[in-house]
């Protein structure tokens, strides 16, 4: 039993090396937790948009998105003992821009999902070294829903009021034009073992 484990952890670290990517051929244990976190935080803040919508407007809605997603993403941080945080190729906020591997990750999530498979199901996870230590990383896709398109959707069918207060709110806004089931994003989720 010992050689078996000896030879699977030997084969993980070898493909792990070879892909260059450092993405784990298998889920790794600490993979369920970081999935739980990365699917638990986008129902709870489509549905704090959904009530904001139901009671004022998407113009509205972008307010509050603004300022309860990055509470929500800090709480999820502290419950979790992951650093969680949304970021996208085309940001609409400007703490929201890829490091290297996140860039890299969205990229490959746009081409798997332009080969066919389902943007929901895209994931990827990897253990980085950093300063000679391991770092756990895992980052989930976030494809464009119906409720998204009233501010991610074409700018000219946006909801009444959403170009205006984007433009206020994130002058250098890159998160319109989106159609439905398109990769807006992605959870990020990182921390040290």
């Amino acid at each position: 039993m010992k050689n078996f484990k000896t030879l699977s952890s030997l084969c993980l670290a070898l493909t792990t090396l070879l892909n260059g990517q450092g993405a784990l051929a298998a889920d790794e244990p600490w993979m369920a937790d970081a999935r739980a976190v990365a699917t638990a935080v986008p129902p709870k803040l489509l549905q704090v948009l959904t009530d904001a919508i139901a009671k004022s407007s998407a113009a509205d809605a972008v307010t509050v998105c603004q300022d309860t997603a990055p509470r929500m993403a800090k709480a999820a941080s502290e419950q979790s003992g992951w650093q969680v945080r949304r970021v996208s190729l085309r940001n609409r906020n400007p703490k929201a821009v890829p490091d290297a591997w996140e860039r890299e990750t969205l990229e490959d999530f746009d081409r798997r999902a332009a080969a066919g498979e389902a943007p929901a199901s895209l994931e990827r996870a990897t253990v980085q070294t950093v300063d000679g230590k391991p770092l756990q990383r895992y980052m989930r896709a976030l494809p464009t829903q119906g409720l998204c398109l009233s501010c991610h959707g074409p700018a000219d069918q946006l909801a009444p009021g959403v170009a205006e207060r984007l433009k206020a709110l994130y002058p250098d806004d890159r998160a319109v034009g989106y159609s439905l089931g398109q990769i807006r994003g992605a959870m990020t989720l990182k921390r040290a073992p």
